[in-house]
């Protein structure tokens, strides 16, 4: 790959910044007919109302389509209950064997549910796995009571917690995201702000767990909870997330994969059919993990950077550095000339330094998502200088 480096150096006291802008022939184009310019994610037409494709590492947009089209979400709402419980839950505020008297409001939730009965308890595990395997309502019910008291109380949580999410386009308005009664407002938001919940939610191996789980017992075995998600099991790496469904948003999923290492995830809204919903987010995720190309920024350990580093105190004024470890990355095909290595270094460095101190760190950005990062080093010792050295150094 040829480099070509530019630099700029920050007034004294403050960061010293290399910028290194790497700079790569074009791949040939993918098979699939892609529009738009090759440093914006690719655009793709399908059997849906808005889709989008992240990277979940780092949060990078690989394919949108009407990505901040604000639609109903249907039960991929329920990310966001399941999330909150599993918040607090990590919080200690929370436990899983916690039991939960049904209440008369849960035990009359339509939809997909349980048929849980006023009175029945249930242990905070087993609800979430009625509302993460079964996309149960009424479990979803009984969970955001429990935790916050009422429905409302929780749905405040919920949206407390999208604005910290930076989830702009989103308004929860239920719990469990069924089609709006009489003078309710519905539940809004968009296939980016899906993308991004998802993201939160995978943190949390138990919501993988779950949300791969094609079938469970449930009440002693009396009832068997049925994943509706049926790439799970079909599509390599597939461990999640959610499904939904109501008449207003169609067939939409949020869906996550794993291959060679790299987690993607997929929202599609507003499919026609079940079966289109299954065929587009296989589609995308294919299309998203084969944009991938690894490539070698810093070729070796021990690699010097052009220009020293200020010392302070000691016996000499400035110091060699280098990178210290070797790094490649993974980057979207044709996305190789738009990589940058941002070298980051508090200058002066104070005396004394040994070999192989670290004195900051390389950061490779991509349109500023950080795609990885290697330390910065000395090269050499510098002694703490005596009085005449501090003084002139």
């Amino acid at each position: 790959m040829k480099m070509e480096l530019s630099r700029k150096i920050l007034p004294a006291g403050g960061v010293l910044l290399f910028l290194t802008v790497a700079l790569a022939a074009l791949l040939p184009s993918s098979v699939l007919a892609v529009e738009g310019e090759s440093t914006s994610p690719a655009t793709l037409s399908g059997d849906f109302k808005s889709a989008i494709v992240i990277d979940a590492e780092t949060g990078l947009v690989l394919v949108a389509a009407n990505e901040n089209k604000r639609r109903q979400p249907a039960s991929m709402l329920k990310m966001m209950t399941e999330l909150i419980v599993l918040e607090h839950l990590a919080e200690d505020d929370l436990k899983l064997d916690e039991p939960i008297k049904v209440s008369a409001k849960a035990s009359k939730m339509g939809g997909s549910q349980v048929y849980l009965k006023h009175g029945e308890v249930f242990s905070v595990e087993e609800m979430l796995h009625a509302l993460a395997i079964h996309s149960a309502n009424d479990a979803a019910v009984s969970l955001a009571e429990h935790v916050a008291g009422s429905t409302d109380a929780f749905i405040d949580l919920m949206n407390m917690r999208a604005r910290e999410l930076g989830l702009a386009d989103t308004e929860f308005h239920t719990v469990h995201g069924l089609p709006p009664g009489w003078k309710q407002k519905p539940d809004v938001t968009t296939a980016r702000d899906l993308s991004i919940l998802g993201r939160e939610l995978v943190k949390y191996p138990q919501a993988l767990e779950w949300a791969s789980t094609k079938n469970a017992p449930f009440r002693d075995g009396k009832f068997i909870l049925t994943n509706p998600n049926k790439l799970v099991g079909t599509y390599r790496g597939l461990d999640g997330l959610k499904t939904g469904y109501t008449g207003p948003a169609g067939f939409c999923v949020t869906a996550t994969a794993i291959q060679k290492g790299k987690r993607l995830i997929s929202v599609v809204m507003g499919c026609s059919t079940d079966k289109a919903r299954a065929t587009e987010t296989t589609r995308l995720l294919t299309y998203g993990f084969n944009m991938y190309k690894q490539v070698p920024v810093i070729a070796a350990a021990g690699e010097v950077l052009d220009e020293p580093v200020a010392v302070k105190g000691g016996k000499k004024k400035k110091v060699t550095v280098a990178y210290g470890e070797s790094l490649t990355v993974s980057v979207p095909k044709n996305r190789e000339g738009d990589l940058v290595i941002q070298n980051e270094i508090p200058q002066p460095v104070q005396a004394p330094l040994i070999l192989g101190h670290q004195v900051g760190r390389a950061v490779v950005l991509l349109d500023g998502v950080e795609l990885g990062s290697v330390p910065i080093v000395t090269m050499e010792e510098i002694a703490k200088g005596n009085w005449l050295n501090r003084l002139l150094n």
